[in-house]
């Protein structure tokens, strides 16, 4: 029997363990999902309060639950930081985030660092798959110079594999089960194994005809969100202009059956893949000599969105003759969409950076985010008030920023002074209440 199709034949009688590297908002749903297939899984994260956490049966992220896993399929579960564990799973799963650095480049150090850790405990017969958004080229760039000084044969005694990542964070239709999983190999053989391993935790897997064309793709999946957002961005600030509501304008295209897609405006773009795909595939087209004019212009219209927002602020404050100076301004929602708890880009902490460079002085409410802690961007350390009616008669000002559904908008209707409006939540002419 070949190497092929040994794998093939372990994967479908589920004795080959499952290696998970990073266990964040991609990599716990699956492993949550090949647990609940039976397989035995070991998750590598060097976050010690994620592995502690995981240790006693319990979740970070407030969409995510274990409760699902019976005790049987817990115990096939080793969360841990050693990674001399490698030797010990057939599959390897890389999860790792892929930030940009200081100059909008790409950022491949949590990625290089994984590899690194796990290098010296790579085996023959492994099949590993990247799952990070990235560039078209990373894992050939990446993962075959190191195969190679491992001298391993890729396709005939070790398998590698890249399938983008779909989640969509608070999605309750679209899970990792019900999202078409697409998958590429770097042979014939690396393919069909990785096609097999997906299909045995999706519905339906989606396969591709090239490592750089699903690399691509997943680029090309987050910019069409991106360039269509930015188009209702702007379409916001001409619409104001042209005293239009734009939600109705959106209402109304969208009875058109074909041809079109409601996007909605917004204070910002959030999350680790929209606000940074379009920097990715500028720099890739940057060094094949080519320029992503349009892409391009998208980014740098949704970015200046936070700045747009503050003005909007200013401009309400000053019609009931008041300054954001010293001003006391509440922010309602620090995550970066509604009804999670993941503030990674958010809009949210440039506003608030931004109202605290004008010396007001700023309070936030989310009930999903107890604490802002520092980050590499952001020196906030600020912690969620509760909110009631005295709470909010306090403020001069309210800017609504994440619209989740749980928030009480008849409280933070009748009892704020002021509302910025950012999500078209509240119909009517109010005098109190401005869209932004």
């Amino acid at each position: 029997m070949s190497v092929k199709k040994h794998f093939i034949k372990k994967i479908q009688n589920k004795q080959v363990t499952i290696g998970v590297i990073g266990l964040g908002y991609v990599g716990l749903p699956l492993v949550i999902e090949f647990l609940k297939k039976k397989f035995s899984v070991i998750g590598f994260d060097n976050d010690f309060n994620k592995i502690n956490k995981l240790k006693k049966n319990q979740s970070y992220i407030n969409y995510i639950s274990l409760d699902s896993l019976s005790k049987k399929q817990i115990e096939n579960f080793l969360p841990t930081d050693d990674f001399s564990n490698i030797e010990n799973v057939d599959v390897i799963i890389i999860c790792l985030p892929t930030p940009l650095n200081k100059r909008n480049n790409p950022d491949m150090t949590y990625i290089n660092n994984g590899l690194r850790q796990m290098k010296n405990y790579l085996k023959e017969g492994q099949l590993l798959i990247l799952e990070s958004t990235t560039y078209p080229g990373t894992t050939k760039d990446l993962i075959y110079p190191l195969l190679a000084k491992k001298k391993f044969n890729i396709g005939k005694n070790f398998f590698v594999s890249y399938s983008p990542e779909r989640q969509d964070p608070g999605n309750s239709n679209f899970g990792l089960k019900e999202t078409p999983k697409l998958v590429s190999g770097a042979t014939s053989n690396c393919l069909k194994i990785s096609h097999k391993l997906y299909s045995m935790i999706v519905d339906t897997v989606v396969e591709v005809s090239s490592l750089e064309v699903a690399e691509l793709t997943k680029l090309y999946e987050n910019i069409f969100r991106s360039v269509n957002i930015g188009l209702a961005n702007e379409m916001k600030i001409i619409c104001e202009n042209l005293k239009i509501n734009l939600y109705d304008v959106i209402d109304a295209a969208s009875s058109k059956p074909f041809g079109f897609l409601p996007f909605y405006p917004g204070p910002g773009l959030g999350g680790h893949c929209i606000p940074i795909d379009p920097y990715y595939l500028k720099w890739i087209a940057k060094k094949n000599n080519v320029d992503a004019k349009f892409i391009e212009l998208s980014a740098k219209i949704n970015n200046s969105m936070p700045f747009y927002v503050v003005e909007k602020i200013k401009s309400a404050l000053k019609n009931f003759n008041k300054k954001i100076r010293k001003s006391k301004i509440l922010i309602i929602g620090v995550a970066y969409k509604k009804n999670v708890d993941d503030t990674r880009e958010s809009p949210s902490l440039k506003i608030i950076q931004i109202l605290n460079e004008n010396n007001a002085n700023v309070d936030y409410y989310d009930p999903y985010v107890p604490f802002l802690k520092q980050s590499r961007n952001y020196k906030l350390g600020l912690k969620s008030r509760k909110i009631n009616k005295h709470m909010l008669a306090e403020y001069e000002c309210v800017v609504l920023l994440t619209d989740h559904d749980i928030l009480n908008y008849k409280l933070i209707k009748k009892y704020s002074k002021i509302i910025i409006d950012t999500r078209g939540k509240f119909k009517g002419n109010q005098i109190n209440i401005f869209n932004a």
